[in-house]
């Protein structure tokens, strides 16, 4: 798990203002990697798989991913329509991104709000091919 860790480090220290970024198995509801620039109690770190699932996979959401699949007339068990889930809370931006070649992982990194939100996407994004092999 070297590898991850090193390339979710690398990618923190890319993208603008990044306090954390994790690597999630949705499968298996797993948290497969974390890395942080301070510290965040464990109750948090233990909910984050579960609640990026829901996010991804929450029963509502298939529905609507399957609502947009057959208005466009695309298959509906052949792919995942939503790709990336933006979150901005009081303080913070959270990304949540679908690997490419996974899609039933999920990367995601949490910035300050102060960033620019174009940059930290654009940054995200660059970042998630080499976190990705990392696994």
């Amino acid at each position: 798990m070297s590898d991850l860790d090193n390339a979710m480090q690398q990618a923190i220290s890319t993208i603008p203002e990044c306090l954390a970024g994790g690597y999630v198995d949705l499968s298996s509801g797993m948290l497969l990697g974390i890395k942080t620039v301070d510290s965040h109690p464990e109750e948090v770190l233990e909910m984050l798989a579960a609640a990026t699932a829901d996010l991804f996979q929450g029963p509502n959401v298939v529905s609507i991913e399957n609502m947009f699949k057959k208005a466009r007339g695309l298959p509906l068990d052949d792919f995942h329509y939503f790709q990336e889930i933006i979150v901005n809370s009081e303080n913070l931006i959270h990304v949540f991104m679908r690997t490419k070649e996974n899609q039933d992982h999920v990367v995601t990194f949490v910035c300050r709000k102060t960033a620019n939100l174009g940059m930290v996407i654009t940054k995200a994004r660059a970042a998630l091919p080499k976190v990705e092999a990392a696994l």
